[in-house]
């Protein structure tokens, strides 16, 4: 193997590793990679769009909805009063999901930058790129981080897609009646269409993200596919051995840290599932689904369900013929 060294890349010399025992020293720092000179300019580009993530989820977090004033105004359509107190709480909050929206947007321009650095034929290989290119690798990994969380919470709050219903429901009645309003501004009509298609996808973010990566793919032709398709494969490997290896786990300084590398392993999965011609569950893929799985199995399982559905409904191959049986019965055990 390779020197020891004691930066994130070291984790990636694993995968060229025989023995795995003699090399305990290998880590990948998700925890405190910082970029070099070389990688500077994208990663402040993209930095400034993760910080605003930790913001966005907060405020997905937090976001309860107007139900309860949603639903008097139904049962009353001709209380004047009721009417309007839905308009007020509605108004603000789909100003929310429309900031969620033009987030994802610049999320897909950041992840377009990182590929354009990861999948570069700077170096030799996928593992060379990402050892060389820690913080951008780092980056990468908080967008998938991000992309999952946020998907997460959407899914368990139905008040989204509710809120907004009655938002294009009530604008559209307004501007039938001709009576003036103040929320059309907040989104106008095109831009309504496209807010509600994202939030209409089980997993908005994710797809934002698959359908960022293909369209990286087929706007970069001179570009082998094999470049992308090898560091998202080479990225989930990466996750699952230092997952799988207690000389590695045992290194994070938070526990939070095991999540992160789990989201990151199944972000990785499914985008390349998307990306690559096959899928991940092929026997041509280069991803180890079943290891992949045994990790998310090892877990508690309350933490990871989240996860295990991720890879049941929003892969793109999971249910071709080509899959193997082992792994459908893998993902489908309760």
């Amino acid at each position: 193997c390779l020197n020891r060294y004691r930066n994130m890349g070291n984790l990636l010399k694993v995968l060229t590793c025989t023995d795995l025992e003699q090399e305990p020293n290998f880590f990948l720092d998700f925890e405190n990679a910082q970029p070099t000179e070389a990688e500077r300019e994208v990663w402040e580009k993209v930095d400034l769009v993760l910080k605003d993530a930790r913001g966005i989820l907060d405020e997905l977090q937090a976001y309860k909805g107007a139900g309860q004033e949603i639903r008097e105004a139904i049962q009353n359509p001709n209380d004047e009063a009721l009417q309007k107190v839905a308009w007020v709480a509605v108004v603000p909050l789909v100003g929310k999901l429309k900031k969620f929206y033009q987030f994802s947007q610049r999320l897909e321009a950041a992840l377009h930058s990182l590929l354009g650095a990861l999948t570069s034929e700077t170096y030799d290989n996928p593992t060379q790129n990402l050892e060389r290119e820690q913080a951008l690798a780092k980056q990468f990994a908080e967008i998938l981080h991000f992309t999952l969380r946020f998907d997460e919470l959407k899914m368990t709050n139905p008040a989204i897609q509710n809120d907004f219903s009655y938002y294009r429901r009530t604008l559209s009645r307004m501007r039938i009646n001709n009576t003036p309003t103040e929320g059309e501004k907040e989104v106008n009509n095109e831009l309504a269409n496209r807010i509600s298609l994202f939030y209409a996808d089980a997993t908005p973010m994710l797809k934002t993200l698959s359908d960022g990566t293909t369209k990286f793919v087929s706007e970069n032709k001179n570009l082998p596919i094999e470049n992308t398709t090898d560091c998202l494969s080479t990225m989930a490997s990466v996750c699952k051995v230092m997952l799988e290896t207690p000389e590695y786990r045992s290194r994070f300084t938070s526990e939070e840290t095991v999540s992160f590398c789990l989201r990151v392993m199944v972000g990785v999965i499914i985008l390349y599932d998307y990306v690559h011609p096959v899928g991940a569950f092929s026997k041509s893929s280069k991803i180890d689904m079943k290891g992949c799985i045994k990790v998310l199995r090892d877990q508690p399982p309350n933490s990871v369900e989240g996860l295990l559905n991720a890879l049941r409904y929003t892969t793109k191959h999971l249910n071709d013929e080509s899959t193997n049986k082992t792994i459908k019965s893998m993902l489908q055990q309760q």
